[in-house]
């Protein structure tokens, strides 16, 4: 007789196994299977499991004290992350509203940019744009600014129809034109949408850097978001930066944005900020979109129990701290760099890599799905890594982000050029054997 479950499992009845401990970017399980960590768990576990540092802080903050209520006590721990994270940052985003997920804070930024109108006593602007293919989280709110097929559809007629623009993906370009040659209509586009439902009405536009799950790492290409933000301005649109994946070093600067010469007015953090090592979010605003709150009702209407815990807030700032200590964001740049090299030679190997992308340790890959037999060709290919001690991240592709046919690589900050090579060596055999599954010969 099967033993009863109690836990609800991403899929209930399907048998996972049990990790038992981790180690920079290995993890083990019970029965002693060692696993590389390639996708740095859900692209969070950015500096590794271990690390001692951190650990030790967690420890020190929980003799101290864990909790206390945000609207009844600050702390230490909490106003020296807002401090660093203010340093951090480009431009005057100075300040932060911790909660304690990257979902949670999409929905503020996205609470914060209509509040921010309506201390101006501007009640009409309530719209937020977003773009097809994208991902900002899983509740109602989060995901109506979505634009991830898969994850909307159960939920559909409970979402906002926020309009989206289309987004910036070359290698399919949903207009049919030539990279170089488009006039960055992706990006322009924004500017018709804004148009077609009144300035008046348009709150934000938001967007990740860089784009996660939703689009296997698509990147957009130079000037996009310096017309971006030229068109929020313009408009008197707020733009939010979703940096929930993109921040905290991942992309090989430490924030996605700095890719491009933009900066936003909400930029939201999460995943990297504590790397994994205790539920952290943050959404960070700048001194204009504040000024109009601060001179007016002085509260930010959101918030949530565990906001800003000491413990939680510790934790993250000693994050911070080791990131920098080990000079992770240059490390990031140093080895992407080796990893998408090698990927790209790769392409005349294994013609079923249809491309190759991202920054830094934020590396998509999709394949041609019109080669394999597969229907969902990325829960395939993640089986098979796994099987041979490899962990990778499941991303969606094609015409409207509607193909099962990605990954992502994204593997801790902290890997070095040996533990590259020994990934590599485990993809490789993963491409080896789906090179096996092809219809025909290529």
């Amino acid at each position: 007789m099967a033993k009863r479950e109690y836990l609800i499992k991403p899929l209930v009845g399907e048998i996972y196994p049990t990790i038992d401990r981790g180690e920079s970017i290995y993890l083990w399980d019970k029965q002693g299977k060692k696993y590389i960590d390639g996708s740095s768990g859900a692209v969070a576990a950015s500096i590794g499991h271990g690390v001692k540092e951190v650990i030790d802080e967690m420890v020190g903050q929980a003799n101290k004290v864990a909790f206390v209520y945000r609207s009844q006590f600050t702390s230490d721990a909490a106003e020296n992350l807002a401090k660093k994270i203010s340093e951090l940052t480009p431009g005057d985003l100075n300040w932060s509203f911790f909660v304690n997920s990257g979902t949670e804070a999409t929905e503020t930024a996205m609470k914060m940019a209509i509040q921010h109108f309506q201390e101006r006593g501007i009640h009409t602007k309530t719209k937020i744009i977003s773009r097809v293919m994208s991902y900002h989280g899983i509740t109602i709110g989060a995901l109506s600014m979505s634009g991830h097929p898969l994850r909307r559809k159960r939920f559909t007629s409970l979402l906002e129809d926020y309009p989206m623009v289309e987004a910036p993906y070359c290698k399919r370009c949903p207009y049919g034109l030539e990279k170089g040659r488009c006039e960055l209509l992706c990006a322009t586009s924004l500017e018709r949408t804004i148009q077609k439902l009144g300035a008046e009405n348009v709150a934000a536009f938001i967007a990740e850097p860089i784009v996660g799950a939703a689009g296997a790492a698509l990147t957009p290409p130079k000037g996009y978001y310096e017309k971006i933000r030229e068109i929020c301005t313009k408009h008197d649109v707020l733009f939010i930066a979703d940096e929930v994946m993109t921040g905290i070093g991942r992309t090989g600067e430490m924030f996605g944005i700095h890719h491009w010469n933009c900066v936003p007015d909400i930029l939201v953090l999460g995943k990297g900020l504590a790397a994994g090592y205790t539920p952290i979010a943050a959404a960070v605003a700048s001194d204009r979109v504040m000024q109009p709150i601060i001179e007016g009702s002085r509260l930010v209407m959101s918030g949530h129990t565990f906001s800003a815990n000491p413990l939680s807030a510790s934790v993250a700032l000693a994050v911070l701290h080791y990131v920098e200590k080990h000079n992770l964001v240059q490390n990031s740049k140093k080895q992407g760099k080796k990893i998408m090299k090698t990927l790209k030679e790769w392409k005349k190997q294994f013609p079923f890599i249809f491309d190759v992308r991202g920054e830094g340790l934020l590396i998509g890959i999709e394949l041609d799905e019109t080669l394999f037999e597969k229907h969902s060709l990325t829960t395939h290919i993640i089986e098979i890594a796994r099987n041979k001690g490899l962990l990778l991240y499941p991303a969606v592709s094609g015409p409207n982000g509607r193909l099962e046919n990605s990954f992502l690589l994204s593997p801790p900050l902290v890997i070095t050029a040996q533990q590259v090579d020994e990934l590599l060596i485990v993809l490789k055999e993963v491409f080896h054997e789906l090179s096996q599954e092809v219809k025909g010969v290529i």
